[in-house]
């Protein structure tokens, strides 16, 4: 039975997620709505029929093309609908029917926009952070994952930490190496997962966002005038601490049992 309903969970995540590629599409020009028009082809133009819109199958279908104009259709399309369809799924497994599975079925799908939309145009759209925020803090007095307390300090310690580190870096630099976007975000991700996530959270995207940004240093030869968007590392760190939590604090006792001496 939770077999089904974990494939229940992935279809409605897979059906989710493409809305969240209009989102991603439309949300950062103010000129276009999330709502209207219709679905149609980013190339054409030409509203999608209700066949060529089947998240991933038509994609398959279609071979990657439009249907009308032939020219290629982004991979991201079932790229973030396959993502939303997982994340569902592994959601119920690690909450099961309920408050916390919807709660963070919204913070999941938060954290895919943002990311495709960092990537892109390396912003973080307030929209989505600031009632995340609000989201996130009024949900921990309704699921048992995160109290009410440890969601409070995870947001005035994670917007506090990411605005104490811009702020050093500015007087150093004298330039701006992290966006106010940032800082809403992990007070968004601290609303959501605690103040204890942060650490973790904090650790795991700066070392993943240095070696993607050393490697970005020597491809573009910009040095150290090099920009990439932080979005994306902080939230797939937080989404590896929302699924893997147990395995990671196993991970940080065994570390500390061998870097301290027994005493």
């Amino acid at each position: 039975m939770d077999t089904l309903f974990s494939i229940f969970a992935f279809l409605f995540g897979a059906v989710v997620g493409s809305f969240l590629n209009v989102v991603i599409l439309r949300l950062p020009d103010k000129n276009q709505s999330i709502v209207f028009p219709a679905s149609h082809c980013p190339q054409c133009k030409t509203p999608l029929h209700w066949y060529e819109n089947i998240p991933i199958i038509s994609y398959l279908v279609l071979r990657g093309k439009c249907r009308t104009c032939k020219k290629k259709i982004s991979i991201q399309y079932p790229l973030v609908e396959l993502s939303m369809g997982l994340l569902a799924a592994a959601l119920f497994q690690l909450f099961g029917p309920g408050t916390g599975f919807f709660l963070y079925f919204v913070f999941c799908a938060a954290l895919l926009v943002i990311i495709f939309i960092d990537i892109q145009h390396q912003i973080i759209p307030d929209v989505i952070t600031l009632p995340g925020i609000v989201i996130g803090f009024i949900g921990s007095f309704f699921q048992p994952f995160v109290s009410w307390q440890q969601s409070g300090l995870g947001i005035l310690l994670g917007g506090g930490i990411l605005y104490g580190i811009a702020l050093a870096y500015y007087l150093l630099a004298k330039r701006d190496g992290m966006g106010g976007g940032d800082i809403k975000l992990l007070a968004m991700i601290g609303a959501f997962l605690g103040w204890q996530s942060l650490l973790f959270i904090i650790f795991a995207s700066s070392l993943l966002g240095s070696i993607i940004g050393v490697a970005a240093m020597l491809k573009q030869k910009k040095g150290g005038r090099t920009r990439i968007p932080f979005g994306p590392f902080l939230s797939l760190a937080a989404l590896c601490w929302l699924f893997f939590q147990p395995y990671i604090l196993k991970l940080w006792q065994l570390y500390l049992q061998l870097a301290l001496p027994a005493g």
